[in-house]
């Protein structure tokens, strides 16, 4: 029995496969499954499909880059020499070192209209100093006007004395909210012609200095050129070109200054067209109120289409009007 096993183990032994087989071959049982490898590379047609780089730029797209580029540059370094120029003309005229164009006419003018609005900025501070003042004193008033009539109620003895004083705190309050509705019109008016009619004239009077010392400094330039003394920075330039830049500043500058002395010329008929309304309202109002005359100072705001709104009240919303 034993001899017959180590037989047939002898036999499985022989039959199977050697170690450079077991690669090709799939063992099951007794059973060989052989697989074959395909030694052969499909190649495909690729002859169609265009091949292109994804950091591929074109001539004209690199062209366009390279422009805009030196137009930045070109724009830098032009403010740089701009800029160093008017520095420096700056600290020659402040050092008297060089000469700078001068309008005696308009320069007294600009020196009239900033002294003008300093002023007016004082009127502007001190009413709405006033103001403020008068609406507490009417708060005091409104209040005193409550207690009289509180006290009115409580002493029987002296109900006729406190209701009189209740009335004349509660007139009182009622003028001075006209009177308040009338300085508040007064300070809008005085706030719009300070800082926004003159202040958008005294804009362009600064964009026409800038200008002026622009064109002084382009003028210097062009003089130490003739004189064959030249800046640095103008050694760069040829005379063409400092011509040019000359010509722009003095073009720039001379129009600049036309629209000033339009401006101001206008501005002058603006500014006493308003001040004689504000002023004349200021003084009917101030002197109705403190006559005692009523019905005077109601005229005054109507006149002058005054809204009679009362400081406490609320604005109702548009669903309510």
């Amino acid at each position: 029995m034993n001899k017959s096993n180590e037989k047939s183990i002898h036999e499985m032994l022989k039959n199977t496969p050697s170690m450079n087989d077991s690669t090709d071959v799939v063992h099951s049982g007794s059973e060989q499954q052989t697989i074959k490898h395909s030694t052969t590379l499909t190649l495909r047609n690729v002859s169609n499909h265009s091949l292109t780089s994804p950091t591929s730029v074109s001539l004209e797209d690199e062209s366009a880059y390279i422009k805009n580029g030196s137009s930045k540059l070109d724009t830098f370094r032009n403010w740089s020499i701009t800029t160093y120029k008017c520095t420096k003309q700056i600290m020659l005229e402040k050092l008297g070192k060089s000469t700078r164009t001068v309008d005696l006419e308009l320069e007294a003018q600009i020196d009239q209209l900033k002294e003008t609005q300093k002023k007016y900025l004082s009127i502007l501070r001190l009413s709405r100093a006033f103001t403020s003042h008068f609406y507490n004193c009417m708060q005091t008033q409104s209040l005193l006007s409550e207690t009289f009539a509180d006290l009115a109620q409580k002493s029987p003895e002296l109900q006729e004395e406190f209701l009189r004083n209740a009335e004349t705190q509660r007139i009182l309050t009622k003028n001075g909210e006209l009177l308040l509705n009338a300085l508040n019109f007064f300070i809008s008016s005085i706030n719009t012609l300070c800082n926004k009619t003159i202040e958008d004239t005294l804009l362009t009077i600064r964009q026409y200095e800038l200008a002026r010392v622009e064109y002084d400094a382009y003028r210097v330039d062009m003089e130490q050129q003739r004189t064959g003394g030249a800046s640095e920075p103008q050694q760069k330039y040829s005379n063409d070109e400092v011509q040019k830049k000359y010509e722009k500043c003095k073009d720039q500058y001379e129009k600049l200054r036309s629209d000033i002395v339009v401006k101001m010329q206008f501005l002058e008929e603006n500014r006493i067209k308003v001040m004689h309304k504000q002023l004349l309202l200021f003084h009917n109002a101030i002197a109705a109120y403190f006559a005692g005359n009523a019905n005077g100072l109601e005229k005054t705001l109507q006149q002058f289409n005054i809204s009679l709104k009362s400081p406490n009240s609320v604005t109702s919303s548009w669903l309510e009007q």
